[in-house]
């Protein structure tokens, strides 16, 4: 099959399977980019990951420019983008039209409720597997609580959080580096 029209099936794939916004996708993508296709590796996924959530824009259609971009150059990013997000145009546009007139049955309002459980579940799932897979040591258990504790108690954007932790994780890691290396000079 053309590469092009794999990559466009698999992010329409993705995007038409998607409920309840990126974070609903991560475990779809990883799934299909990383074990299906081989596209990308966990960690790269998990970059992607995280450069969408600071970059403009929604992260599944962030994540999927991203991957491939990295896959197939420019139009290959082109391509997963536009297939990430041609079920929601297709779908939005044909609800958009119904919605409103069957919003207020009792039935619908459930589903909705049952579907944003679902949703939770399937975000809970993606942390835990990038929890597992990001926090590997102190310095990262260091990290993560840190940004934890500032994002539950400080109304700051995500953006600030990533780049602090960019930081930290350079400085931290220089300094264990260099920590280390004085261990290993006086044990001489």
């Amino acid at each position: 099959m053309n590469i092009y029209l794999d990559l466009f099936l698999t992010f329409a794939k993705v995007g038409v399977m998607t409920f309840g916004g990126g974070y609903a996708m991560l475990p779809i993508l990883q799934r299909e980019v990383v074990e299906n296709k081989g596209w990308a590796t966990e960690e790269e996924l998990m970059d992607y990951y995280a450069i969408g959530q600071c970059t403009p824009g929604v992260i599944a259609v962030n994540t999927a420019t991203f991957i491939g971009q990295k896959y197939k150059g420019i139009l290959g990013g082109i391509v997963t983008t536009l297939g990430v997000v041609f079920p929601s145009l297709i779908i939005i546009s044909l609800l958009a039209s119904v919605i409103e007139a069957f919003s207020h049955i009792v039935w619908v309002q459930h589903a909705f409720g049952g579907i944003r459980v679902c949703v939770c579940v399937l975000i809970c799932n993606a942390v835990v597997k990038l929890y597992k897979k990001a926090v590997v040591d102190r310095l990262t258990l260091l990290i993560f609580l840190a940004v934890a504790l500032g994002s539950y108690f400080a109304n700051i954007s995500p953006v600030f959080f990533v780049v602090i932790a960019a930081v930290l994780g350079i400085l931290l890691a220089d300094r264990m580096g260099r920590s280390e290396k004085n261990k290993g000079g006086a044990a001489k």
